[in-house]
Parts: structure tokens; C-alpha cells; sequence
């Protein structure tokens, strides 16, 4: 085994920049239809090899569930695989948690990643993938390694390029529960499938480029925010903050987060523009990535 470590490796939030919920199948589950976009918020994870098959996780931040999604990751590799080595996994948090960024599933993705490196597996990203979908519903997604059209209920993935831009994000500090929003009467489980606007439906090819420039720019809605605003009064304040600063806002995901498109030539360094955020808020400048930083470590 040639590799002992592996450090500082990335694991990127992604925002939804549109989230319609199209129907329900029959076991519960909502179908769902979103533009998946990597920006340049992450977590880092550092990665140690253990020769004695123990896997165990040290947060280097805030403290994480005693058996979150990445432990789960790593156990599942390592059952599925057969490998008899373990892992030191250390995680540095920075993506804020219950935002609706996908922090959870894009460590857990970055385990799968990393692992199937570290430990020398080969696992093609189709293997990965497979596996990723019984560990929770976006790790495919950041195991995918592109930016997305998804589909299902997230598993149906093709690759869509994001128009580039910088958008502020803001974390209030409410999180929110998914189920309450999907159990919500104010959820609508109606909206018109893209399929049905035009927008091709073959998941086995990117969509086109012209297409992707339709669905990155503005377009939809997020289904889930009214059911949102309805429960949680700061995400209604910190859409109207970045509404009244940008004149557009919209939640990610099953929120807490709102972001703003702010344009293509704003430096994620510049300064926080809303002024000062109340206690336990928070907000960054983020870029759009073209692709996942790991993509390249699997086939």
C-alpha cells in the first residue's frame, strides 16, 4: 500500500438553484426536478490509513452525531468492498449544518472518494454511486463529480453546466426539519416536469448547453420555501435582507440558506455586503465550480 495519508481534501457545498417537487410515488417518496451547482464553500477532511480495520472519525471543529454519514460511508465501503484496512478520518467543519448546502452528503461523498483511493479499491463512479444511494439522498450527487439535473428523488443525474457566478449565501441561525416541509399543506406536489417545458430527459447525456443556460439562469422556483417561511420566520428575514441588497433570493435546497446571484466579477473575498448579521448568522461570497475538485479519483 502505497498511499499512508491523504490531507486538506475538499468537500464542497452545492446550492439548488431551482427545487420542484412534480409528484409523489407511491411508497411516500417526492419526485423531485433541481439543478445541482458545486460552489467553493467546504469542509476539509484529512484521511490517515489504519492497518487494523478500525474506522474511527476526530472533529477538529464543531462536534458531529457519534455515527454521522461519514462513518456510515466508510463502513459501508469497507463492508461492500471486503477491505480489511480502517481509516482516521478528520474533519474540519466550515459548510454550516441543517442549511440545506448538502454539507453532510458532500463529507460522506468525500470519504467514498477518498477511501476508494486510500485504500487502493479501484472502484469505478458508477460502483460509487451505487453505494452512495443507500447512504443518503445527495452523496450520489457529490460522488458524480459534475454539476447536475437531477431527477427521482435526487438519483437520476445529468450533467448540466452552471452559467459561472458569484453568489451570496446566508445561513440564518434556525435550521429546519425536512420532514416538516414535505408533510407541509403549503407544499406543492404539482409543478409541470421540464420534460413537459422542453427540456430534454435522457439521463444517460449531459444537457445540451443551451438548455443548461435556460435552467441556470433564474429559472423555477424553490417548492419548498413557502412551506419554509410559513414555519421558520428567519428564513423570511433573511430573504427579504438579500432581496432589499440584490434584488434576488431564493432558499437552497430544504433551507435554512438563501442565496443571491450577485453577478460573474465579485471576489468571494470582498467583504460580507449586507452589513452586520445577527448572532449565530452566517454569510459568505461563494463562486460556482465547473466540477467536483476530486472528479479526477474515480473512473
Amino acid at each position: 500500500m502505497s498511499l499512508r495519508a491523504l490531507y486538506d481534501v475538499p468537500a464542497p457545498a452545492k446550492l439548488n438553484l431551482f427545487l420542484h417537487v412534480i409528484g409523489r410515488r407511491p411508497d411516500g417518496y417526492h419526485l423531485l426536478e433541481s439543478v445541482f451547482a458545486l460552489i467553493d464553500w467546504a469542509d476539509t477532511l484529512h484521511f490517515e490509513l489504519r492497518t487494523d480495520g478500525v474506522l474511527r472519525r476526530h472533529d477538529l471543529r464543531e462536534p458531529l452525531p457519534d455515527d454521522d454519514l461519514c462513518l456510515r460511508a466508510a463502513r459501508a465501503l469497507q463492508q461492500h468492498s471486503g477491505s480489511t484496512l480502517g481509516v482516521d478520518i478528520s474533519i474540519a467543519k466550515c459548510i454550516p449544518s441543517g442549511a440545506g448546502l448538502g454539507g453532510g452528503s458532500s463529507d460522506a461523498a468525500t470519504v467514498l472518494l477518498a477511501l476508494n483511493r486510500l485504500w487502493g479499491l479501484r472502484w469505478s463512479r458508477a460502483r460509487l454511486i451505487d453505494l452512495a444511494s443507500s447512504i443518503g439522498a445527495d452523496v450520489p450527487f457529490f460522488v458524480f463529480g459534475r454539476n447536475a439535473l437531477a431527477r427521482g428523488i435526487g438519483e437520476r443525474l445529468q450533467a448540466c453546466e452552471v452559467v459561472p457566478a458569484t453568489y451570496a449565501v446566508l445561513k440564518p441561525e434556525a435550521s429546519i426539519a425536512t420532514v416538516e416541509l414535505f408533510q407541509s399543506p403549503l407544499l406543492r406536489r404539482d409543478t409541470s416536469s421540464l420534460i413537459l417545458l422542453g427540456f430534454p430527459g435522457d439521463a444517460e447525456v449531459a444537457v445540451p448547453a443551451a438548455d443548461a443556460a435556460r435552467l441556470t439562469e433564474g429559472f423555477g422556483v424553490n417548492d419548498l420555501q413557502p412551506a419554509a417561511e410559513a414555519c421558520c420566520a428567519e428564513v423570511v428575514q433573511a430573504l427579504r435582507l438579500m432581496e432589499r441588497t440584490f434584488g434576488n433570493c431564493r432558499m437552497t435546497g430544504s433551507g435554512s440558506a438563501v442565496f443571491s446571484r450577485i453577478g460573474t466579477d465579485v471576489r468571494p473575498e470582498a467583504t460580507w455586503p449586507c452589513g452586520v448579521l445577527p448572532p449565530g448568522w452566517v454569510g459568505r461570497l461563494c463562486r460556482s465550480l465547473s466540477g467536483h475538485p476530486l472528479e479526477a479519483w474515480a473512473g
